[in-house]
């Protein structure tokens, strides 16, 4: 548990964190998905990430009407829970309240696994946010970068850039991401589940 509960008349918000790398030298990189669903939402819904603090850049605005933060921690990947984390406690934001856009290397390239909560599956950024938050209860949406290649050492793959063909699925897959979340911020995780899920 988080050291706060929401009391009765406290507003609503939701924390919306993509995952990745802040050096320039990883834009575009299989390990930087959740950076790139930021700023395409970001973009789509008119908000500026323009707030440098609590170890990460964001900034406010509104979804289908309601108030979220879009975070993108600038700790790297591994210490990611620190930003989100700190950035909960200010506006009183919890775990369930709180979702993870990030990359996993089980799906296939652009391919989508929306949960509710669940064990971080041996990604170092959402064991760190675990770690942070107390919990394991808070929704992601994981954003496929394809199987690794034999033989060839999983931090290279992770930080390798992508193929024309495959940016073209994973424009796709970036978009797909945005409206689950724009579902998941209206409190209709289900919804997004049944109609996002391996799509």
């Amino acid at each position: 548990m988080l050291w706060f509960k929401r009391k009765n008349g406290d507003r609503i918000m939701k924390l919306i964190v993509g995952l990745g790398n802040p050096e320039g030298r990883y834009d575009g990189t299989r390990h930087n998905v959740g950076f790139d669903v930021i700023d395409l939402m970001a973009d789509k819904f008119g908000i500026g990430l323009d707030t440098v603090k609590h170890k990460g850049v964001y900034g406010k605005g509104k979804i289908e009407g309601q108030t979220v933060i879009l975070l993108k921690p600038m700790t790297y990947m591994n210490l990611s829970g620190e930003s989100v984390a700190q950035v909960a406690a200010y506006y009183k934001i919890l775990p369930e309240d709180t979702i993870v856009v990030y990359d996993d290397i089980n799906l296939d390239v652009g391919r989508l696994r929306i949960r509710g909560k669940g064990s971080a599956g041996g990604h170092n950024g959402i064991k760190n946010i675990i770690a942070h938050l107390h919990t394991e209860d808070f929704p992601r949406v994981r954003v496929g970068i394809g199987k690794k290649p034999p033989k060839m050492d999983l931090a290279d793959y992770v930080l390798s850039h992508f193929s024309d063909e495959e940016k073209k699925l994973m424009q796709e897959g970036y978009e797909r991401a945005s409206e689950a979340v724009a579902l998941m911020v209206c409190d209709e995780l289900e919804r997004a589940m049944n109609d996002y899920n391996g799509k």
